[in-house]
């Protein structure tokens, strides 16, 4: 896995395992990450991953609507 380091300001209180997960969940959301790199970044198995998503406001399905018109179309 890639490392980034970031700086932020010293008075902000950042735990850094809940930083992973909402990053994680982000990067997910914005496909960007597949849910299995997703719960790897955050250190979490898929399905743990996958129940905290509601948390940070991510959908676990993570279609576009067009994405779900041509998948319907198949059937």
């Amino acid at each position: 896995m890639k490392e980034i380091t970031l700086s932020i300001p010293k008075d902000f209180d950042l735990d850094e395992g809940e930083t992973k997960k909402f990053l994680a969940a982000k990067l997910y959301e914005a496909g960007k990450l597949t849910l299995g790199q997703a719960a790897e970044m955050a250190e979490l198995s898929k399905t743990e991953f996958a129940d905290i998503l509601s948390i940070y406001g991510v959908s676990l399905i993570n279609y576009s609507l067009s994405e779900i018109l041509r998948d319907a179309e198949q059937f």
